[in-house]
């Protein structure tokens, strides 16, 4: 951890103030009557990014806000929704677009800035921070959009103010802690194609006096499914130019022939009578007649239930006390669809058709076979239940002529997690019904009679589609249920307030300190744990960590009101952490504001930030998977072959002359790719992980012609690196590590056996890799003298990525992203943003156009979908590339205020039915989904909502 502390950040602020000070009293104007005036702290506030009050909310860190009035002209009823709007935020990990997620994450929605992922994005409520489950991710679908007051956004790292995870930047949603009378808001939306209807409700009253307070509000939100089956855009696996790609194993039970080794593979295309080889052909890999468009029995989006209650209430103890407390409860249901299972005679428990089966067309042979049970789709329910509570006091003192605030919280969030999936098979019921049978009155039956009291029926798997009765289905499905809890206890102190003033202005500080413990656990399916499951199989997750942090803040003003000085001021804030798992670090943050004239800012930052290991990094379960990786001992096609070195640290590890590599089948592998192991290897956590560390570069400008009153440009430059980033490693990695790059820490995470084959490895985390993003922000706003046919404002926001280079290991060549895809997000060189609002009198409207900017693709093949033949990618050698282009959604929206005090919106998203690229890199990393971006509109989406004041 890092040696520095909160004395050096101290001593060189003094330094800066101490010399600043001199120069600043001989050049300060003395006319008292022009110097300005002391602001009361009753009319400062606090903008995320810095605990200091201020009158001027300019600060030297770029922070973006959104008021109500702004979220409601998108149409959108959820806050990651919203967010995604803004052009530093990106996809996050997880959307109810991502079919083949899992884990307790799933179904709630998150949000993510400068495309470092949502456990790098910190989010606040009211300044403090909320529930995070064992993910280290929020779920923002808990926190109701009608008692949100106003978004700011923070896109800088804020580790030395706010403490882990603010890397990529910080959410802060603001509620309504003030609010007189009661408002009730309906909406009802839905796509082009009448599907996806999303139905909101929410009820908000408010009561303020002149000792309290009081704000409740009750919300209900509904959001059907999108189904893939129901557009060609998602119909298929690699989108509607490629309906014959994608296909898996069909519904038509195969089986391998054990008498014929040259031709193996026979189908049954549906007849009942599976015992007569007549029925049956020879499968063809190449057909699509003979397997399954498993695409169409899946979710695009999953559906959604959304309640939330949310009560806030302040009370004015004294003039200058006041006690608050908020209380909030959500509940989330929500689910998705998987294609039936792929079930197949492999894997760690072999399931066989055994030759005492009445449907066994090789009647005396147990045979392997292939179906997809398309009659039992995977499903997978959640339940989340999440409580918050905090309370606390906050107010002002005086402190020699100096006006002081503070604040004390404490806050307790719990997340409870019900899941539920069927459609899974209990492998041994399901050899019980494909087990020996034997036919009583007539009937053919189980063959163990105490197999049949328990149920046991047999299973025809080789009959079609549409053959599994409901008694077969009790019987070999699984019914899986876990669960998952996370607890956050959270007490914050602050105090911030003036020093003495200096001619250019008051000294500010703000102290404070924190106490926090996250607790969380996680517990599978144990059924499906034991490995008696098709699903895969995973250890429990449980584990606790504490946090003791104490943080200061700066705040100088250096000169004011001189030529090409303005306003010059420095802030310096510094943080330390103490974790009870991996110790102690420091970060430190140093930034300055400069007007040299009245309409430019100019402003700059340099952050040190971090991201705390989650409890699933340090304490989750293990999980088992089948790898394929080349060993580098193996003689003919490993390191060892050319590399003397190599060579003998195998025999040094005892590895035997002449060793060979066999893969799962126990073939001696043929060519550089190796082979799949024949046994499991583990993956998973690591408690000795340590956490990610970051430095951030901002620089800016904001101008504000004075001669053009309500215009404003903003101009930023960012830069953050991150060091340290957790990640997975994979078996080919380890073995490389080990023996080629003679890292002894990796050689002790694998074993071998007396014939030199690896019998174990752990691919379990480590602090491998570092990242590195830079690029532009340029916003535009102006809001136009007021017109007799209406007041418009224009705003443009955009943001160009110039760079974003990835290096997940030691001797791992850098790849440079930007511009192109990085799992299932697209990195794009250009995004922007442009609307037009448009008001008068009870009429107003509002037009957005969306654009993102073209990106490089893989190619579908050598000839097809490939307008950059010759590209070589540089960090894997492939050749060939596919540039797409840019694409554009315009989104509209009219309103009008009623009579009755009413107001009604109308608006269509996506407008002219645009349809982005298909970008086939995204379905290679396992979304789920076609390749079509989570970002892009699928179709037209039409929505009204009305909105009624008492």
């Amino acid at each position: 951890m890092k040696n520095k502390t909160l004395l050096a950040s101290a001593i060189a602020a003094a330094l800066v103030l101490n010399a600043w000070s001199a120069i600043a009293q001989d050049t300060a104007p003395q006319n008292d009557a022009t110097a300005p005036a002391k602001a009361k702290n009753l009319a400062t506030v606090t903008v995320t990014g810095s605990r200091i009050r201020s009158v001027d909310v300019e600060t030297a860190q770029p922070v973006v806000s959104l008021n109500r009035e702004q979220i409601a002209a998108t149409g959108l009823t959820n806050v990651s929704d919203v967010l995604q709007r803004i052009v530093a935020a990106n996809s996050p990990d997880i959307t109810p677009q991502d079919t083949l997620a899992s884990g307790p994450s799933v179904g709630g929605t998150y949000t993510s800035l400068r495309n470092l992922g949502s456990a790098r994005t910190l989010v606040l409520v009211d300044g403090r921070r909320w529930s995070t489950d064992i993910n280290g991710l929020t779920d923002l679908s808990t926190i109701p959009t009608s008692i949100i007051e106003r978004i700011e956004v923070l896109k800088d790292g804020a580790s030395s103010i706010y403490g882990s995870d603010a890397i990529g930047g910080v959410v802060n949603i603001i509620t309504r802690d003030h609010y007189d009378g009661a408002e009730a808001n309906a909406y009802y939306g839905q796509n082009q194609k009448g599907d996806g209807q999303q139905q909101a409700y929410d009820f908000t009253f408010g009561s303020h006096g002149e000792k309290s307070s009081t704000v409740f509000t009750a919300s209900y939100q509904n959001t059907d499914a999108v189904w893939d089956n129901e557009r060609d855009l998602t119909r298929y696996a690699y989108g509607p130019r490629h309906t014959d790609a994608g296909w898996g194993q069909g519904p038509w039970g195969r089986v391998v022939d054990p008498n014929d080794k040259n031709q193996s593979w026979v189908l049954n295309h549906g007849a009942t009578d599976t015992a007569n080889l007549g029925n049956y052909h020879p499968y063809d890999p190449n057909s699509n007649a003979d397997k399954y468009n498993t695409q169409a029995d899946m979710t695009f989006r999953a559906p959604t239930r959304l309640k939330n209650l949310f009560v806030q209430e302040r009370y004015n103890l004294t003039d200058n006390i006041t006690l608050h407390a908020t209380g909030n409860y959500s509940e989330r249901t929500s689910s998705s669809q998987l294609a039936g299972y792929p079930f197949r005679s492999a894997g760690n428990q072999t399931v066989l058709l055994s030759g005492q089966n009445a449907f066994n067309p090789f009647p005396g042979q147990d045979v392997t076979f292939y179906r997809r049970t398309v009659e039992m789709p995977r499903v997978t329910s959640n339940n989340v239940k999440m409580s918050h509570f905090s309370a606390g006091a906050d107010g002002y003192f005086s402190l020699g002529s100096q006006e002081w605030s503070w604040d004390a919280n404490y806050s307790y969030s719990k997340a409870d997690l019900d899941q539920r999936t069927i459609g899974n098979i209990n492998l041994l019921n399901a050899q019980k019904a494909l087990g020996p049978t034997a036919v009583v009155g007539g009937q053919i039956v189980c063959a163990n009679a105490d197999d049949r009291a328990n149920g046991c029926v047999p299973w025809n798997i080789l009959a079609g589609p549409g053959s599994i009765t409901d008694a077969v289905r009790n019987y070999v499905q699984a019914v899986e249920q876990a669960s998952a809890v996370s607890t956050t206890r959270d007490f914050t102190a602050n105090v911030s307030g003036g020093l003495f003033d200096l001619p250019a202005g008051t000294v500010n500080m703000a102290l404070g300190v924190e106490h926090r413990r996250l607790a969380g656990s996680s517990t599978p399916d144990q059924f499906a744990s034991s490995g008696y499951s098709s699903d895969l199989a995973s250890a429990p997750t449980n584990g606790k960590y504490t946090t003791n942090e104490a943080y200061v803040e700066l705040d100088v003003p250096v000169l004011q009101g001189l030529p090409g000085a303005q306003e010059l001021a420095v802030n310096v804030a510094s943080r330390y952490s103490h974790y009870s798992n991996f110790g102690s670090t420091t970060n430190n943050k140093y930034s300055f504001r400069w007007k040299p004239i009245a309409d430019l800012l100019v402003r700059g930052t340099y952050a040190e930030g971090f991201r705390a290991p989650t409890l699933n990094d340090l304490y989750g379960g293990t999980g088992q998977s089948f790898e394929t990786f080349l060993d580098p001992c193996d003689s003919a096609y490993g390191a060892a072959a050319s590399n003397p070195g190599v060579a003998a640290a195998c025999r040094t590890a005892g590895v035997p002359a002449g060793y060979r590599q066999v893969d799962a089948t126990g073939k001696l592998i043929d060519s550089t790719n190796g082979g799949q192991t024949p046994t499991p290897f583990l993956s998973g956590s690591n408690p000795n992980l340590k956490p990610e560390t970051s430095t951030t570069r901002t620089m800016g400008l904001v101008y504000s012609p004075h001669y053009v009153p309500g215009l404003d440009f903003t101009l930023d430059y960012y830069r953050i690196n991150v060091n340290n980033t957790i990640q997975s490693v994979v078996a080919s990695d380890i073995l490389n590590y080990c023996y080629i790059q003679n890292d002894p820490g990796f050689c002790g995470r694998f074993t071998r056996d007396s014939s030199g084959a690896i019998s174990s490895l752990n691919e379990s985390m480590a602090n491998l890799g570092k990242l590195e993003t830079e690029g532009y922000d340029f916003g535009a706003h102006y809001r136009l003298p007021q017109l007799p046919y209406g007041q418009f404002v224009v705003a443009l926001e955009s943001s160009y990525l110039t760079r974003y280079d990835i290096t997940n290991g030691p001797g791992k060549p850098t790849q440079g992203m930007a511009g192109m895809i990085s799992d299932t997000n697209g990195l794009y060189r250009l995004r922007a943003n442009v609307s037009l609002d448009w008001s008068l009198g009870n009429f107003g409207a509002t037009w957005t156009v969306r654009y993102y900017g073209g990106l490089r693709d893989a190619c579908w093949d050598a000839t097809t979908e490939c307008n950059q033949p010759n590209y070589t990618n540089p960090w894997i050698g492939t050749v060939g590339a596919s540039n797409k282009g840019a694409v554009a959604f315009n989104d509209a929206q009219f309103r009008y205020k009623l009579p009755w005090n009413a107001a009604v919106s109308v608006g269509v998203n996506n407008l002219f039915n645009k349809k982005g690229p298909f970008y086939y890199n995204v379905t290679a990393f396992g979304s789920g989904s076609p390749p079509y971006m989570p970002a892009f509109d699928i179709d037209r989406y039409f929505y009204v909502s009305y909105n009624q004041k008492f």
